[in-house]
């Protein structure tokens, strides 16, 4: 088996943790092959009993992976798609961050998460990848999708913008607004959460349109099914906006057609088999941190 390693760097309290993750990785003789970048922030700190190999992009990951482990918070995971791409590797996220919808596994459960690699006791959820369509070409280069959603925003401190927004070619709405959010089931809990939107599960097959500071108030998030091709015009005083996927984000100007659609592939997300979605829900957002819930 070959583990991949990717992170966007480390805190100097985290290096305990990062070399025993390698320890057991190598104690279980799991080869590893590191992220070139990360692979040089960690050499003046980390021991190796056996000198990793690296990547540096998706061409060198290819083929070499079994499995990709990100180090990091949930930001650090959605970049994991630009290197797995339709290649079925699945992630593992490690939380080093923060809340940690997607980096579920906490820092103290490393021996577990080692252990379930080696008897390949994970579940192996199947997220749904939002894809964009444009005129540009070059727009988001050869990872035109995301993990989590896609967005329309004004720039700077602009002006409102207008987004006239199409279901199969049917006219849905014009939402004036800083933006407008397109969330897979997985991205319901990011973006779209606190500008609003719903929690949705994974396997539902549905995207949320979820307007940002809305100048309408009769306008809410939407639910529609992840069939439809939604596409948008936008109209704004200034000449440029910003549209994003997932963390990465690009300025386009009225000319740009766009259109969002779900990927014929899916992301393979892993989980120790003794967590879930709803367990999730509960620890992340404090559901059920209640007095009246404890109270004998």
């Amino acid at each position: 088996m070959q583990i991949a390693i990717y992170s966007r760097g480390f805190v100097r309290e985290d290096l305990p943790i990062i070399q025993l993750l390698l320890n057991e990785l190598a104690r279980e003789e799991i080869d590893v092959i590191i992220y070139e970048a990360f692979f040089q922030a960690l050499q003046p700190h980390i021991t190796y009993t056996k000198e990793p190999a690296t990547f540096a992009c998706a061409a060198d990951l290819h083929g070499r992976a079994d499995i990709l482990v990100s180090l990091g918070g949930d930001g650090t995971l959605l970049d994991t798609v630009c290197y797995v791409r339709d290649k079925n590797i699945p992630v593992l996220g490690i939380n080093f961050g923060r809340l940690g919808f997607l980096a579920s596994i906490g820092k103290d459960a490393i021996y577990a998460a080692v252990q379930a690699l080696k008897q390949r006791t994970y579940v192996v959820d199947k997220r749904t990848l939002i894809h964009l369509d444009s005129n540009v070409t070059s727009l988001f280069g050869e990872v035109p999708y995301g993990l989590n959603d896609f967005t329309i925003h004004k720039k700077d401190t602009s002006a409102m913008v207008k987004i006239h927004t199409y279901l199969n070619g049917e006219f849905l709405n014009t939402y004036w607004a800083d933006g407008l959010i397109v969330a897979t089931p997985t991205g319901s809990t990011g973006y779209s959460l606190s500008c609003g939107g719903p929690v949705v599960f994974p396997e539902a097959g549905s995207f949320v349109i979820t307007p940002v500071a809305p100048h309408n108030l009769n306008v809410r998030p939407i639910i529609v099914p992840d069939d439809n091709v939604i596409s948008f015009e936008v109209e704004g005083r200034s000449d440029q906006f910003l549209c994003t996927l997932d963390s990465r984000m690009e300025t386009i100007d009225n000319t740009v057609q766009l259109a969002i659609k779900k990927e014929s592939f899916k992301f393979c997300l892993l989980r120790l088999d003794d967590s879930n979605f709803l367990q999730t829900l509960r620890h992340k957002l404090l559901w059920g941190i209640d007095a009246r819930n404890i109270l004998k």
